[in-house]
Order: structure tokens, then C-alpha cells, then sequence
């Protein structure tokens, strides 16, 4: 029997905000000459289930290839200034992968910055894969990230257990829609909800997979 936890990265094992939101205004003020945006509305677009990033963000009707552009570009180097991971965390992933639990990431953001950003915080070689919306044809909260993941661990529904630990309802739904346990993380980006499996510590993880 094979014990398998999903997280999301943003707001759910790192807080990014500061950089995402840095990058962000970079963009608005270079290519658009728009006022800065606050870290609380960056965050609460962000976690929007149905959402225009583009004219939220920049005023667009979809994104422009010089404002992905320069975002690449300029978040490439910002991401890693200062993000940090949420209390307990590391100690979690730590009890994770020491009682065997496989765990992988799967965000919505680009493998490349996630891959960045985790290696930077010294906790990369955790995971089994991080998967990224770059990597699957659709992100969350359609299933297909989460079914990479699954299948290469060779998941058997009947005799193995999974959850999906994110902080929003699209990782919830894409839990659903993969079939597997969801668990709300209230400590970062989401501080309300209204999910049944719902914590407010990392460490509370290593009771609901019962390590």
C-alpha cells in the first residue's frame, strides 16, 4: 500500500506573494503605466476559481507576449528574494519522507520558477516530481496534473491512498475530479474555508495520512 501526498506550492508550502506581486508591478508600470497593485488583491485574483488575470493584472483582454515576456524575465530572478516556507513545513515534508510517503508538488505556476523557488528553500529534493502548469495540456482545477503524478507512481485506487493539500478551491476541485482525498490549508493564502478537511498546521498532515 502506497501513501501519496500532492501539495500546491503558493500559499500552501511558500509564501510568494511579495515577489509575485513585485514582478506584477514591474510589468503594470513598465508596459502599461499603471499604479501598483497590493499584495491582497494580488492574492485574492490569484485564488479566484473563475478569473481574468490578464485585464486584473494588466488591463488586457488576454495576455500580451511582452508582458509574459517581461514577467519571465523579471521573475526568473525576483521569485527567489524572498519567499520562505510556512511554518512547519519543512519539519512535515521531513516526517513525510522519512515514513516513505510519497509527495510531490503540483502548481499552477511554471515548473521552471517552482523548481527555482524549492531549490532555493533547500527542500527540492523532496519530491518525487514537480509538475507545473507548463507540463499538462489543462491546470487545476482539472485533474491531468494530479493524474501524471498518480500514474507514475503506479496509484491503485483500491488498495492506495492519496490526498491533494493546496490552499484554494481550484486545488480542491482538482482533487475531486482526480478521485482522491482534498485537504484545505487555511495557514496561507486562504485563511477561511468551507471544506470539511480543513488545517490549520502543516503538521497536522501527518495525522489524517497517519504516519
Amino acid at each position: 500500500m502506497q501513501k501519496i501526498v500532492i501539495f500546491d506550492m503558493d500559499g500552501t508550502l511558500i509564501d510568494s506573494k511579495k515577489d509575485l506581486t513585485i514582478s506584477i508591478n514591474y510589468i503594470r508600470k513598465a508596459n502599461h503605466n499603471l499604479d501598483p497593485l497590493s499584495e491582497e488583491f494580488v492574492v485574492k485574483c490569484i485564488n479566484m476559481q473563475v478569473r481574468d488575470l490578464p485585464f486584473l493584472f494588466y488591463g488586457t483582454k488576454s495576455y500580451e507576449q511582452k508582458d509574459r515576456d517581461m514577467f519571465e524575465n523579471h521573475y526568473a530572478m525576483q521569485c527567489i528574494q524572498n519567499p520562505y516556507l510556512y511554518e512547519g513545513v519543512r519539519e512535515t515534508l521531513e516526517a513525510l519522507v522519512s515514513a516513505e510517503v510519497k509527495i510531490s508538488v503540483a502548481t499552477n505556476a511554471p515548473t521552471q520558477f517552482a523548481v527555482r523557488m524549492l531549490r532555493h528553500l533547500g527542500v527540492e529534493d523532496m519530491f518525487d516530481l514537480i509538475i507545473g502548469a507548463d507540463k499538462v495540456k489543462v491546470s487545476k482545477p482539472d485533474p491531468e496534473m494530479l493524474q501524471v503524478i498518480l500514474r507514475h507512481h503506479h496509484y491503485d485506487s483500491t488498495q492506495d491512498e492519496a490526498w491533494m493539500v493546496g490552499d484554494n478551491s481550484k486545488d480542491m476541485l482538482s482533487a475531486s475530479n482526480a478521485g482522491i482525498g482534498g485537504i484545505f490549508a487555511t495557514w496561507g493564502f486562504s485563511p477561511q474555508s468551507e471544506y470539511p478537511l480543513s488545517i490549520a498546521d502543516p503538521k497536522e498532515i501527518i495525522s489524517i495520512v497517519g504516519i
